[in-house]
């Protein structure tokens, strides 16, 4: 019990930091979108320049996808990477799958999630010690994390790194259609876990799964939180230029 005592914050704060990944890529497609519109009137630019400035984790994307499903013995087909209209939302790229069993498609599905998150991982804790940065950021000193964020971005190809952790981060989440399996696995792995402890089963391969995944998992809420803070910057100059070249509200004559 206690490792499992130990491992519920850090599981808590790497869901956590997932939803405000997920949170800040739509804000940032949106603002890239809408400050693209502003400068050039046209829809299809905006959308264009997003597809380019994400092209890298786009393809990262579809071929986890693709070499996933290969993996697993499905058929693929048609492997596409350009944007896409397709009801109210722009998909793109696309990779055609042969359909399987609901765990085959889950994972094909979940894919791009699974490999993005390795390599921010990676690059996070090879290249810019994200865990030292985090550390000091959640023990509240933000002086020292901002001024070792800095510094990370500022050693040898920083930026280029920081780029591709910034368009694999808002590459990598799951599609609506990506999702649609994930729905039913959701469903079944509540069931299971309930049943699992009304049965009163033994926790211990649960916590020695946690004991092996843990480090892990801290490995990857720290790339999260320094992928979190890249965003948040980009999204905060954004901001800023959408809001400087935003067309002014023309002000209508008082009647004398």
């Amino acid at each position: 019990m206690s490792t499992l005592a130990t491992a519920l914050p850090t599981l808590f704060g790497l869901v956590l930091s997932f939803l405000l990944l997920a949170w800040l890529s739509r804000r940032i497609s949106l603002y890239v979108q809408t400050l693209t519109y502003y400068l050039t009137r046209s829809v299809d630019l905006a959308t264009v320049i997003l597809f380019l400035l994400l092209l890298p984790g786009i393809i990262i994307h579809e071929a986890a996808h693709w070499l996933t499903a290969r993996l697993l013995g499905l058929k693929t087909g048609k492997f596409r990477v350009w944007p896409k209209a397709q009801g109210r939302q722009i998909r793109m790229g696309s990779v055609s799958v042969q359909r399987g069993n609901l765990w085959q498609d889950s994972l094909v599905g979940l894919a791009p999630l699974i490999f993005g998150s390795i390599l921010i991982a990676l690059i996070g804790q090879r290249v810019f010690f994200a865990d030292q940065i985090a550390k000091a950021i959640l023990q509240g000193e933000w002086i020292q994390g901002f001024h070792a964020f800095h510094n990370a971005l500022g050693e040898a190809d920083g930026a280029l790194w920081a780029y591709l952790l910034f368009v694999i981060g808002n590459a990598m989440m799951p599609s609506e259609s990506d999702r649609e399996p994930l729905r039913s696995l959701s469903l079944y792995v509540v069931l299971a876990a309930l049943i699992y402890i009304v049965v009163g089963l033994p926790l211990s391969p649960l916590t020695s799964a946690l004991d092996w995944l843990l480090p892990t998992v801290q490995d990857l809420s720290s790339a999260f939180v320094f992928t979190i803070i890249l965003d948040m910057l980009i999204l905060l100059v954004l901001y800023v230029l959408t809001a400087l070249v935003a067309p002014r509200p023309r002000s209508t004559p008082k009647p004398q």
